[in-house]
């Protein structure tokens, strides 16, 4: 998986695809950051569209660019959501954490 960004005004999108796992730590990371980093984007969307599969430490990587986010005072919001995905997430609870359209 190699994560994708689309900046559109002030709403930073990072598009994944495929497996959401471990092996995409490192490109996630750097994607995040630059959109972390650049201050005119205040929105960033993750977008599952694509993606089919996602385990703990997804879930591990969310919950830091979530802090990370925060701190930056901008917000975060998990979007397109496929049914499979939906479910690891409602089982973790990150509906009470996230916000997810």
């Amino acid at each position: 998986m190699t994560p994708t960004v689309q900046i559109e005004g002030s709403v930073g999108r990072v598009i994944l695809s495929g497996q959401f796992d471990f092996s995409a730590h490192r490109e996630f990371r750097q994607v995040c950051e630059s959109i972390i980093t650049n201050p005119d984007i205040k929105e960033v969307l993750v977008d599952f569209q694509n993606v089919n599969y996602l385990d703990s430490s997804a879930l591990g990587m969310l919950l830091l660019l979530k802090e990370k986010i925060s701190a930056a005072s901008k917000t975060l919001a998990l979007v397109n959501c496929r049914d499979t995905v939906k479910q690891v997430l409602e089982i973790a609870c990150f509906g009470k954490i996230f916000t997810i359209r």
